[in-house]
């Protein structure tokens, strides 16, 4: 006998999906380029007000949203090849891939930063770093977007081997917030995380989005800079 019941909240589904549409635009807007660099750009300002959410989310969003609750640790891993996880949520290897991507996103957004294109575009944070820093960081963002298409392939074919041959959707609970599990696992339990924490994390993330494209962290940063580099020349 099996049961639905909720697991993932609303907010971790609608990161879920606007990443989906924010990465395929990204990769799409900097693939055709042109014209439609600004718009890749725009993704990528998305793309980190996502990521600062779910790591906010990771440690105040409810009980399956939190790292707590599904970090791949070594014991984690070992219990779950020895088919000893019983767990709702992300299993362990499904949870290392969600770390791997969430990483690698992250590398493509902070190097994005710093890139340039050496014709029109800069990265809001391009004039904090040398020019030679820039590229180098232009040339790590595009080979760590190599890697992320393959973290991507990866996910989805894990998504279909579990929709095909264990029988498993993945991609329905991502949808509803409602997975159907044994009725021996399943809790009454379930507790959303407080309204308050939603907007305190939503307004976080954009605030350091707003930052960074206005140009304000650029100014605060820039004499922080200027006096490291006058204590050195001292020393």
């Amino acid at each position: 006998m099996k049961k639905n019941v909720p697991i993932w909240d609303l907010p971790l589904r609608i990161f879920h999906w606007l990443l989906v549409l924010s990465v395929v635009g990204a990769y799409i807007t900097g693939t055709l380029g042109g014209n439609l660099t600004i718009w890749h750009e725009r993704f990528g300002g998305l793309i980190l007000g996502l990521l600062i959410f779910r790591v906010l989310w990771g440690f105040v969003g409810s009980e399956h949203a939190r790292f707590s609750s599904f970090f791949p640790t070594p014991k984690r891993i070992i219990a779950y090849f020895k088919g000893q996880w019983t767990g709702i949520g992300h299993n362990p290897v499904g949870a290392l891939a969600i770390i791997t991507l969430l990483a690698t996103l992250t590398v493509q957004v902070s190097t994005g930063l710093f890139a340039n294109d050496d014709i029109a575009f800069e990265g809001p944070l391009f004039h904090l770093v040398d020019k030679e820093v820039s590229d180098k960081l232009t040339g790590l963002h595009s080979r760590s977007f190599d890697f992320l298409l393959v973290v991507i392939a990866i996910h989805v074919s894990a998504i279909f081997f579990y929709q095909w041959v264990k029988k498993a959707d993945l991609v329905l609970p991502m949808l509803t917030g409602k997975k159907s599990i044994p009725k021996a696992l399943a809790t009454d339990d379930f507790q959303p995380a407080r309204k308050l924490r939603f907007v305190l994390s939503f307004l976080v993330a954009t605030t350091v989005v707003w930052g960074v494209w206005r140009g304000d962290f650029v100014n605060y940063l820039q004499p922080l800079a200027s006096i490291q580099i006058v204590s050195t020349a001292h020393t």
